[in-house]
C-alpha cells in the first residue's frame, strides 16, 4: 500500500462523488466510479478517465474504501472487481439490510470495518470517522450514507448525495473544514414524462431551483470553510441522450454544473471550490490551498460543448459496443413478471394500498398491468390505469434477464424510458419498483404501514413567518426549521420539495401527506 501523506489532511476529486483522502495517517477512497453507469447513460463530467498513474495507483490500492450506497455511480462494480486491491479495509455504513456487504464480498473483499449510525470511531492514531445514514426505501433500500472524517487537525464532511434530513448531526463532531456535497439533479423527473416541452421545461427549471435551494441549506447548516460541488451532475455522452446535459441553460433538464452553483454561493458570501477530477484541496489553519491538474480547470465548462463532444468521439466505440450487448427478447414478459412480481405483492397489501391504482408497462407490441389493488401481474385487455412506463423489450429482457431488484439503478436513472401518470406523484409506486425481492419488499411494506396506519403523536410546533406548524415534514420527517419556508400560498419542504397548502395543510405533491399548519394569531 502507498505510505500515508505527513502533510495535513488533503482531499483530492476523483470526479463526481470520488475523493481520494489522504492524511498522516492513512489514506481513504470514497465512491470511485469509472466506468459509465445506468445503462451506458451516466458518464463522469468532468471526466476522469484521464488522470495520473500516481493518483490511480492510490486510489486502486488505499488503507480504507467507502462507498456510500449501491447506486451505479457510486458502487462501480466492474472498477472495484477489476482494479481495486482486495485486501482494502471497506468501512462499511450501518445500514438496515447487509446488502452493500453481501456485494462487495462476491466481488472478492474479506476485511470490513462495522459502524454505528452517527456514532465517532477511531480508526487509529488519531484518525476519527463517523457514517450517517439515511434508510427510507425512498433513498434506495440499501439506504444512503454521509461520511464525516478527521486526522486530528482537520475535518472533512462527504455528504456526496445523501439527503440527510438532520444536517446539522454532520457538524455535531466539530467545526468542519471542508464540506463536499451534491447540488445537481440524479433523477429522471421531468425529462422521461410524456407532457408537453414547455411543461417539462417549466418542471426542471423548479426543480433546478429546488435543488440549489436544498444544497444551500445544507451548506448553511453545517457552515464549513470551504465547499467542495461534487457527486454530480453526470454527462450524457449517447447521442440519444445529449439534449440532456445543461449547456446553454435553456435546456430541459435538471443537471447545472459546478459554475451556476457556486455562483450562487459567491453571491451570498460563501466560499467554493470549482474542481475538476486531480484537484486537491487542504486547509490549513483555517486558510483553503488548492492545487489543480497540470491542464487546469477551465475548460470543461467554458467550452463546454466541444468537451463534451470531444468525450463523446473518444467513448463512442465503447457505446456502440456496450448497446450491442443488450438482449434480445426470450419469451412473453407477462408470465415471467407475473412469477416474479406476484408473489411479492402478496407480501405488501399496505404498498397496494399506496399505490391504488393500475400500471401499465407497455413493451414493443406487449402489454403487462400490474394490479396493485388485486395483487395481479397480467395482459392488458384495454382497461383504464393510472400509472404508465414504455420500456424497450432489450431492456426490459435485460433487467428480467438479470432479475435486478432495483429498477431505479437498473433502468430508472438511465432516462432510456418514458412515462405518464393520471394525477400527483406516487412515492409507493416508485417504492415498489426499487423492492424487488423478499428482503427489500418487507422492508417497503412495513415503511407504508407505519405512513398509512393510524397516526402518530404530532411533533412539536415551530414557528415559519406568520405561520405555525409541526415542525417535521410527514413525508420523511425532515426538520422543517432547517427545511421548510413559506412560497406564497404553500410551505416547501426543500429536502424533496414537497409542498403543502397554508390554508389547511393539504399536499400538493401527493395525496397521502397532512401538515398541521394554522396561521398565529
Amino acid at each position: 500500500m502507498p505510505a500515508a501523506s505527513n502533510s495535513p489532511l488533503r482531499a483530492t476529486s476523483l470526479g463526481h462523488a470520488g475523493i481520494l483522502i489522504r492524511c498522516r495517517q492513512a489514506t481513504l477512497v470514497c465512491d470511485p466510479w469509472f466506468m459509465p453507469a445506468f445503462l451506458g447513460a451516466w458518464f463522469p463530467f468532468p471526466r476522469n478517465d484521464q488522470l495520473d498513474a500516481e493518483t490511480m495507483a492510490m486510489v486502486c490500492a488505499p488503507d480504507y474504501l467507502y462507498v456510500s450506497h449501491l447506486h451505479g455511480d457510486h458502487f462501480d462494480e466492474p472498477f472495484l472487481h477489476e482494479r481495486m486491491d482486495k485486501s482494502t479495509r471497506v468501512i462499511l455504513p450501518d445500514f438496515p439490510t447487509d446488502e452493500l456487504r453481501r456485494r462487495l464480498t462476491r466481488l472478492g473483499f474479506t476485511n470490513f470495518i462495522t459502524t454505528r449510525d452517527g456514532v465517532e470511531q477511531e480508526l487509529g492514531d488519531g484518525l476519527t470517522i463517523a457514517i450517517h445514514i439515511e434508510s427510507s426505501i425512498a433513498d434506495g433500500p440499501g439506504g444512503d450514507s454521509a461520511l464525516m472524517v478527521s486526522d486530528g487537525t482537520s475535518r472533512l464532511v462527504n455528504q456526496n448525495d445523501c439527503r440527510t434530513h438532520d444536517p446539522r448531526a454532520l457538524a455535531s463532531h466539530g467545526p468542519v473544514d471542508q464540506h463536499w456535497l451534491q447540488h445537481s439533479g440524479a433523477i429522471w423527473y421531468p425529462m422521461v414524462y410524456a407532457e408537453p416541452a414547455h411543461v417539462r421545461r417549466e418542471q426542471a427549471a423548479a426543480k433546478v431551483q429546488g435543488q440549489f435551494v436544498r444544497a444551500e441549506h445544507y451548506v448553511s447548516a453545517i457552515n464549513a470553510t470551504i465547499v467542495v460541488p461534487s457527486a454530480g451532475p453526470p454527462c450524457f455522452l449517447d447521442e440519444e441522450l445529449f439534449d440532456q446535459n445543461m449547456i446553454n441553460g435553456d435546456e430541459i433538464s435538471i443537471f447545472p454544473d459546478q459554475t451556476r452553483f457556486i455562483a450562487r454561493l459567491t453571491n451570498s458570501g460563501r466560499s467554493a471550490v470549482l474542481n475538476v477530477p486531480g484537484t486537491t484541496i487542504a486547509v490549513i489553519d483555517g486558510t483553503p490551498h488548492v492545487a489543480h491538474p497540470a491542464n487546469g480547470v477551465d475548460a470543461p465548462f467554458k467550452n463546454k460543448r466541444e468537451y463534451l463532444r470531444s468525450y463523446q468521439t473518444d467513448w463512442k466505440p465503447w457505446l456502440v459496443q456496450h448497446k450491442a450487448s443488450w438482449p434480445t427478447k426470450v419469451s412473453p414478459f407477462q408470465p415471467r413478471l407475473a412469477a416474479w412480481w406476484e408473489p411479492l405483492l402478496l407480501r405488501a397489501p399496505k404498498l397496494r394500498e399506496g399505490v391504488g391504482g393500475l400500471c401499465l408497462i407497455q413493451s414493443g407490441d406487449e402489454g403487462i398491468v400490474v394490479d396493485f389493488p388485486a395483487g395481479t401481474v397480467r395482459h392488458h385487455a384495454g382497461e383504464p390505469f393510472q400509472f404508465r412506463f414504455d420500456i424497450a423489450p432489450e431492456l426490459l429482457e435485460k433487467v428480467l434477464g438479470e432479475y435486478a431488484v432495483d429498477w431505479s439503478n437498473s433502468l430508472f436513472l438511465s432516462c432510456r424510458f418514458t412515462a405518464w401518470r393520471e394525477g400527483s406523484f406516487n412515492e409507493y409506486l416508485y417504492n415498489f419498483f426499487k423492492s424487488l425481492s423478499v428482503e427489500r419488499i418487507d422492508r417497503a411494506e412495513a415503511e407504508a404501514q407505519r405512513r398509512l396506519g393510524a397516526p402518530t403523536e404530532p411533533s412539536e410546533e415551530i414557528q415559519l413567518g406568520e405561520f405555525t406548524v409541526e415542525r417535521y415534514c410527514p413525508h420523511r420527517k425532515a426538520d422543517l426549521s432547517v427545511f421548510g419556508c413559506i412560497e406564497g400560498d404553500e410551505l416547501v419542504c426543500t429536502l424533496h420539495g414537497w409542498r403543502f397548502r397554508t390554508s389547511d395543510g393539504s399536499c400538493v405533491t401527493a395525496d397521502d401527506r397532512q401538515l398541521q399548519i394554522r396561521r398565529t394569531t
